[in-house]
């Protein structure tokens, strides 16, 4: 009898032990480089989604090389993939233009967005020594874009943009040593893009000082971007605003995931959005209005939150 009961025992023991497994849901989430604010947000949500979910929902960082990789590998990822770029990247997959010319995939047509992040924000960061003040400023000079990333497209299309092509130096340094060039001398500035305040702009203002480049609003007319103000104060020796461009950005999955983790995803995030902005101030500028910049579909479970939330969505994003 004693046996019985010990093996019956060990029988629940088991399956107890399988079913936690299943409830377990492991998701990889693929932000940017370490150094970006974007990964800082990726480890916050991953520490949001195990709390609210009392350990259900485990998220994984990886660092990426920028939002262009994070589209491109959606077309081998699994049901388990989340990963953050700026939602006309999706569209120019989608439709084979620009740096996905020739490298279209059915695969792309399957990405579905779940929610908004903070926006892409463009810092054009010099040294005080240099001199530079404005865009004009970094004509001769030597300027650190990093590669594969974001800013560095963009920064590339702003020199190109305002005359600057050819006249400036580009560093072949990656941004992950922006900080310790600008310090050393060995450049004379670096572009990033990232939500502010972005650690990496922090931590060069705090060890050098810095002006961050504002930009006309002339000059971001010809951008095609949206105009953003990023508060005096911000970061150390900030004395004004500093006007820029940003581009929005969202956390997008694939058609693979199922409806349930999408869902659950999607409502964790929003739910303790406030809790992630008590410690990041980042997450205070994204709320309902940011949704407008969703231009493709939502993945099924997310649209059942937002409809249980009673967010309005535009016919495109059903």
């Amino acid at each position: 009898m004693t046996n019985r009961l010990l093996k019956l025992a060990f029988g629940l023991t088991l399956a107890l032990g399988v079913t936690q497994v299943q409830a377990e849901t492991r998701i990889t989430y693929k932000s940017a480089k370490s150094s970006s604010s974007y990964y800082q947000m990726g480890v916050q949500i991953a520490e949001a989604m195990k709390a609210a979910s009392n350990g259900d929902i485990i998220v994984t960082v990886e660092e990426s090389q920028g939002s262009v990789q994070n589209v491109m590998e959606a077309r081998a990822r699994g049901a388990d993939y989340v990963f953050t770029t700026p939602p006309v990247l999706v569209s120019l997959a989608q439709g084979g233009k620009a740096m996905f010319k020739d490298k279209g995939d059915p695969k792309f047509d399957e990405i579905r967005a779940l929610f908004p992040i903070p926006s892409l924000t463009m810092h054009f960061v010099m040294s005080e020594a240099s001199g530079a003040s404005d865009l004009a400023g970094l004509e001769g000079k030597t300027i650190l874009l990093g590669k594969g990333s974001f800013g560095a497209t963009e920064g590339e299309k702003y020199l190109k943009l305002f005359g600057l092509e050819g006249k400036v130096t580009i560093a072949d340094v990656e941004l992950s040593n922006a900080v310790a060039a600008l310090k050393n001398g060995q450049i004379d500035g670096f572009v990033t893009a990232g939500s502010w305040p972005a650690p990496n702009v922090i931590e060069a203002a705090a060890s050098t000082p810095v002006n961050v480049i504002s930009l006309t609003d002339d000059q971001i007319s010809e951008t095609k971007r949206a105009r953003l103000v990023i508060p005096a104060g911000t970061y150390a020796g900030q004395t004004a605003d500093i006007t820029t461009t940003s581009l929005p950005v969202a956390a997008f999955t694939t058609t693979q995931m199922d409806d349930d983790t999408a869902y659950a995803l999607t409502k964790t995030f929003w739910e303790q959005k406030a809790k992630m902005g008590e410690d990041a101030p980042w997450w205070n500028g994204v709320d309902q209005a940011l949704m407008k910049n969703i231009t493709g579909k939502i993945h099924p479970g997310a649209i059942r939150y937002y409809q249980e939330a009673g967010f309005e969505l535009t016919d495109a994003q059903k």
